[in-house]
């Protein structure tokens, strides 16, 4: 933290602009040598030009300073950011200036690290930052955006102040019993761990649609060969991205594409055609398909109702998933078999026909469509998951000591790993908070 550190902000290559970033405590002094003007004269917040030079006077680039000094910059500390021409060689050799003049390089996400060790964003918030950088759709980005101003944060720090108080009011009970504090662990205080219990249940349901929205949902397309796999995925893509044959077996390996589908990002897979086959690497590609059925969020089990039905997947492989049949071939009538088959979105790819109907239907399959999040889009992550569930965990076996009877000594432990579990999600675990909280509610020693 003693150190000022420096990076390319803006992503590798040759562009009209790039910005090199400073942090630190000596950011002005060094971007000032390299300026060969000081810095800190330069009014905050102000566009400025200035020329980068050598260590011999020679200009690297004519470049535009902008100062921000802490603590009212995004990590806290005096920043500095110099927006040059963006080509590859002149970006790398104003960085090596930066670093000739005192910096050192930045390591991967240490410039939002100090941001949250200075206080400026919490875990949650910080997190948040890749997830808006790397959001594909619009609701993925709602969500990174609700997460970046510090919904979760706020949503987990009134948990934690609930917990906070139930603590509080048990540790008083076991530590002054002189005061003659009541110590609620009866029904009431039960009540109250059921009341943080089915608050952070609602924060954990998300979680699946967190990870949907960050990863995108693992749709699988399979079906027996000639069905128009490949064909549906260059449709819904809009480009040829998959080899289209009449020739069975055409896709012996796996094809994996992002698709926006109702703001939910899809990850289309197209699989090898399901059959027997003495082709070895054939054979490879159908294992490698059950291997993707086995972890898909959706399935998209295409069939060719122009002749008659075949083999459909057993309910084993589509237990536990998201499935859609989807009739194929609907331009050249359907054959007798499917006459009688209700289920199923029939489009054409060769006609381009019933896709928008498909698209609903995949959105209500993952019930994730912005009718389903309404304006308040926010979803905890793994990390935030393992946090709560632990939370919950101890929770659990506190009020379950409470119940028994079996006093508060060791409810009061298990309280308090609740407590730190809970903490731990915007990362903050501190201990003098429970002493404060104890001496300011019941004020002992008056």
């Amino acid at each position: 933290m003693n150190e000022t550190i420096a990076a390319v902000a803006t992503p590798f290559g040759q562009g009209a602009l790039a910005v090199i970033r400073l942090s630190g405590v000596e950011a002005l002094p060094v971007a000032g040598q390299a300026l060969g003007r000081a810095p800190e004269g330069l009014e905050e917040r102000h566009a400025h030009r200035a020329k980068v030079c050598a260590e011999n006077g020679v200009v690297l680039d004519d470049v535009v300073v902008t100062v921000f000094r802490g603590p009212r910059s995004y990590t806290g500390e005096d920043v500095v950011e110099i927006s040059c021409h963006g080509g590859v060689l002149v970006v790398q050799r104003l960085l090596e200036r930066l670093l000739e003049c005192g910096a050192r390089s930045a390591e991967a996400g240490e410039f939002t690290q100090r941001a949250f060790l200075n206080g400026k964003l919490d875990l949650t918030q910080a997190e948040a930052v890749m997830d808006v950088i790397s959001a594909q759709t619009e609701l993925a980005l709602r969500a990174a955006q609700h997460q970046l101003g510090g919904r979760i944060g706020v949503e987990t720090e009134t948990l934690r102040g609930e917990v906070l108080e139930i603590v509080a009011h048990v540790e008083a009970h076991i530590d002054f019993p002189e005061e003659n504090i009541d110590p609620d662990t009866g029904a009431g205080l039960i009540g109250r761990l059921e009341g943080v219990k089915a608050r952070i249940d609602k924060l954990l349901a998300t979680a699946e649609q967190g990870r949907i929205l960050r990863e995108g949902a693992r749709t699988v397309i399979c079906g027996e060969p000639n069905v128009g796999k490949s064909s549906l995925l260059n449709v819904l893509l809009g480009y040829e991205r998959a080899i289209v044959s009449e020739v069975a077996g055409t896709t012996r390996d796996t094809v994996e594409e992002v698709l926006n589908v109702g703001g939910i990002p899809v990850r289309l897979i197209d699989t090898a055609g399901m059959r027997e086959s003495v082709d070895e690497i054939e054979q490879r590609g159908v294992e490698r398909t059950r291997q993707h059925l086995a972890e898909a969020d959706l399935i998209l089990e295409v069939v060719d109702t122009s002749r008659e039905k075949g083999n459909l997947l057993s309910s084993e492989s589509r237990e536990n998933r998201h499935h859609l049949l989807v009739l194929n071939k609907s331009d050249l009538g359907a054959h007798p078999d499917w006459n009688q088959e209700g289920r199923g979105v029939a489009i054409s790819c060769r006609e381009g026909t019933g896709m928008d109907a498909l698209g609903e239907a995949i959105g209500d399959q993952l019930s994730l469509g912005a009718a389903s999040w309404g304006q308040e889009a926010v979803a905890v992550n793994a990390r935030h998951q393992d946090c709560l569930r632990r939370a919950e965990k101890a929770l659990l076996v506190a009020r379950e000591q409470l119940s028994t009877g079996e006093g508060p000594e060791l409810a009061a432990v298990d309280l308090r790993i609740a407590l730190d579990a809970i903490g731990e999600v915007a990362g903050k675990v501190e201990t003098e908070e429970l002493l404060g909280e104890i001496f300011g509610r019941f004020c002992i020693g008056k």
